[in-house]
């Protein structure tokens, strides 16, 4: 079992908190560049979650 498949496997169950903590380490990455990289941060958040949701079986949201 490959550790990709383990983390999905710990994760499963805890969507939410995951989603949290993926909001908490971008806030934090956000902080202490001061703002600069915010688009890519923002941009990382919503792939990871996007990952998370496709990895859990459900289809992503519907692009605006």
């Amino acid at each position: 079992m490959s550790m990709m498949d383990k983390l999905k496997q710990m994760l499963r169950g805890h969507e939410s908190q995951a989603g949290q903590g993926i909001d908490k380490a971008g806030d934090y990455v956000d902080g202490r560049t001061q703002n600069k990289y915010s688009s890519q941060v923002d941009t990382a958040q919503d792939k990871l979650k996007d990952q998370l949701r496709r990895d859990q079986g459900n289809p992503p949201p519907p692009q605006a």
